[in-house]
């Protein structure tokens, strides 16, 4: 695999709780910490494009993702992101569907022990690299196109549509 290219936008996946607070805030990005964990044999550059909930994503951050990886050469792509808009942004990049993209998130924050957040980043390794190009989510140990998923908050999981 040619270098991935890193997208982080926030969400759950780098949520931190702060004590003083009594709060969950987005924080740093885990992505590369757990890159670095697997011992990951291949190149990635990660740009750490927003630190927002996902609920709190606009048109115009839409806008800034699809560009972001319009203005970069590589032919893979992950996307960290928040889970309740994340079909809305793969919906938003299909456009660029000369290259493999690939959305992942978390439903707990990747800091906590039993977080999904390492397996969900796993799936979507092994699907930026076998599937052929175009936009996927990778949730719950399945690979979707956006169209055919949706997130079902009373179960707290991805489902097919």
């Amino acid at each position: 695999m040619q270098e991935l290219l890193i997208i982080t936008t926030g969400g759950t996946i780098d949520k931190t709780y702060f004590d003083a607070k009594s709060d969950y805030q987005v924080g740093e990005s885990e992505i590369g910490r757990v890159l670095e964990s697997f011992s990951a044999a291949f190149d990635w550059r990660v740009i750490p494009l927003m630190r927002k909930d996902s609920l709190e994503l606009n048109d115009a951050d839409r806008e800034l993702i699809r560009a972001t990886i319009a203005n970069h050469d590589q032919q893979f792509v992950l996307i960290t992101h928040g889970t309740d808009s994340m079909v809305e942004t793969a919906l938003a990049v299909q456009e660029l569907s000369d290259r493999t993209i690939v959305l992942t998130g978390a439903l707990n924050p990747a800091r906590f022990v039993g977080s999904d957040a390492v397996f969900n980043i796993g799936c979507a390794l092994g699907a930026v690299q076998s599937k052929p190009p175009g936009v996927y989510i990778a949730m719950n140990g399945r690979i979707w196109k956006p169209d055919e998923v949706r997130k079902n908050r009373s179960q707290n999981r991805f489902e097919s549509i």
